[in-house]
């Protein structure tokens, strides 16, 4: 499991007033319904029209359009250490909806029904074993990850194939938080790099009832909690 680095500057939830330039990073809570991308330039336009002119502005980690939570977003220089918090460790937690599968893995793709079969709570569980520690996994084809120097879902958008290399990722915990057929919520305390879509894919699959990831909420970002973010319209951002 990672940890920050011991000379990385702490985020804030706070944005200095008119007129002050602000340098660092900012812990945001995304909201549902807006891209990572959208984060980052509203955060971006409201720092450079205080600063007067342009100012860079990342984020440490994409979020998908549908997912709520914690964005670690960083400004001027410390856009430079923001591999250091991508690589960190990260907690989700999920909602996964079983007899049906998504073609993004999530409730923006189109929705197949697959199976009527209902898991007791005891298979679910065991199941849950089963993607603990390292696995191996398949990134979704939807995902930002770059094949041939090109984002996965920029291709899958154009209707071409694209065949997603599996990995190994690190699972360290996943706790089944409630099970209300066909809805079941997890936890899962991750690695860098897993998406919790292909985790909730794969559970479905292990049971023969498909499944996909209805909601997803990041809590933490190493040792920084979602409830220590701001939203934007706390920070004064236009949402």
């Amino acid at each position: 499991m990672t940890e920050p680095h011991p000379t990385m500057p702490s985020p804030t939830n706070q944005l200095p007033g008119p007129q002050q330039e602000f340098t660092g990073a900012l812990l945001v809570d995304k909201p549902a319904h807006m891209t990572s991308f959208g984060v980052v330039a509203r955060v971006r336009r409201l720092l450079s029209q205080q600063a007067g002119r342009r100012i860079k502005v990342g984020h440490t980690g994409t979020l998908d359009p549908f997912a709520t939570g914690l964005m670690v977003v960083v400004t001027s220089k410390m856009t430079k250490q923001a591999e250091t918090f991508t690589k960190l460790d990260k907690v989700y937690e999920a909602t996964i909806m079983l007899g049906a599968e998504s073609s993004t893995g999530d409730p923006e793709g189109e929705i197949t029904q697959v199976a009527c079969k209902q898991p007791t709570r005891a298979a679910l569980e065991a199941v849950l074993t089963q993607f603990t520690g390292a696995i191996q996994q398949q990134p979704p084809v939807f995902s930002a990850i770059k094949i041939d120097g090109r984002r996965a879902y920029d291709r899958a958008r154009k209707g071409e194939a694209v065949e997603m290399p599996t990995r190994t990722v690190h699972v360290y915990e996943l706790t089944l938080l409630d099970y209300t057929y066909p809805a079941v919520v997890v936890r899962a305390h991750v690695g860098s790099g897993t998406y919790i879509r292909s985790l909730a894919v794969d559970i479905g699959k292990a049971l023969g009832t498909g499944a996909y990831c209805t909601e997803l909420r990041r809590t933490k970002v190493g040792r920084w909690d979602v409830a220590q973010a701001a939203t934007l319209d706390e920070l004064g951002i236009d949402s």
